[in-house]
């Protein structure tokens, strides 16, 4: 029984994906005879041609149709289009499909006013990259994380985690934290086990420390959530703030971190 929701998702799909077909030129793709064209852009036939489907099947899509289309296919249409990242993973999302070739880390540039934003917050914040590992962060965020975010110490969080003695001053309900983190982590991580630095990471960690071997054998899966972070500053009282994560860009892997100070 066709649902609602799956209703208006191929309703969608057809939507982007014929909006697509008809703001390419059909010059710029090789069909030089314009006559007879009733519509923008390229008919169906020369759509499903240059992206390695059969007419048909490529007409159902159009005419929202009950069609499943493999990952491979849906590459194949984001390929054709000359899609962004963020169209990309939109086509993606609509044909129901993990893409099988994610986009990397955030172009070079993007980020520029992100980083403006993070330096002039009067709060700790932070910008993980794919891997977990520290670009950019603000001063009250190096006087937080002492041993990570100041001088010259190891950026990737989860090595900060699991190898510094400074993360267990630092972090009162340590092994808890530790826990959720790594959870977090691979649900984040799960698309990009294979990416080699994510590997070694994985690798490294399992040798090196006996509480992540625990834990990573645990399977445990959490999607990164807010909420009360406690830890101890410099002189080793308590302060209390309020996490949020954002991911800034769409398609992007970065992650902003900001901790306000928790009002009970």
């Amino acid at each position: 029984m066709i649902t609602a929701p799956d209703m208006a998702r191929r309703r969608a799909l057809a939507g982007f994906v014929r909006a697509q077909r008809e703001r390419l030129d059909p010059a710029g793709h090789g069909f030089l005879d314009l006559r007879r064209r009733r519509t923008p852009g390229l008919r169906r036939e020369e759509m499903a041609q240059i992206a390695g489907l059969s007419a048909t099947w490529y007409t159902w899509i159009e005419q929202a149709r009950d069609v499943s289309l493999s990952a491979s296919a849906v590459a194949r249409l984001a390929r054709a289009f000359g899609l962004s990242p963020a169209e990309r993973a939109y086509l993606f999302d609509l044909a129901g499909r993990e893409d099988p070739e994610p986009p990397g880390e955030d172009p070079p540039g993007t980020l520029n006013p992100l980083l403006r934003m993070i330096e002039a917050l009067p709060y700790p914040a932070y910008m993980l990259d794919g891997a977990w590992t520290a670009r950019a962060w603000n001063g009250p965020a190096a006087e937080l994380f002492r041993g990570w975010l100041d001088g010259a110490a190891e950026r990737n969080l989860l090595r900060f985690i699991f190898l510094s003695p400074a993360a267990v001053a630092l972090i009162p309900d340590h092994a808890e934290r530790a826990r959720r983190v790594l959870a977090e982590f691979r649900a984040d991580t799960s698309r990009h086990m294979a990416e080699p630095a994510l590997a070694m990471l994985v690798a490294e960690l399992k040798a090196g420390a006996p509480l992540f071997a625990r834990l990573w054998e645990a399977q445990a899966v959490l999607g990164r959530e807010g909420g009360l972070r406690l830890f101890r500053d410099a002189e080793g009282a308590l302060v209390q703030f309020e996490q949020v994560t954002l991911v800034p860009l769409p398609g992007g892997r970065s992650k902003l971190v900001v901790l306000t100070p928790f009002a009970p």
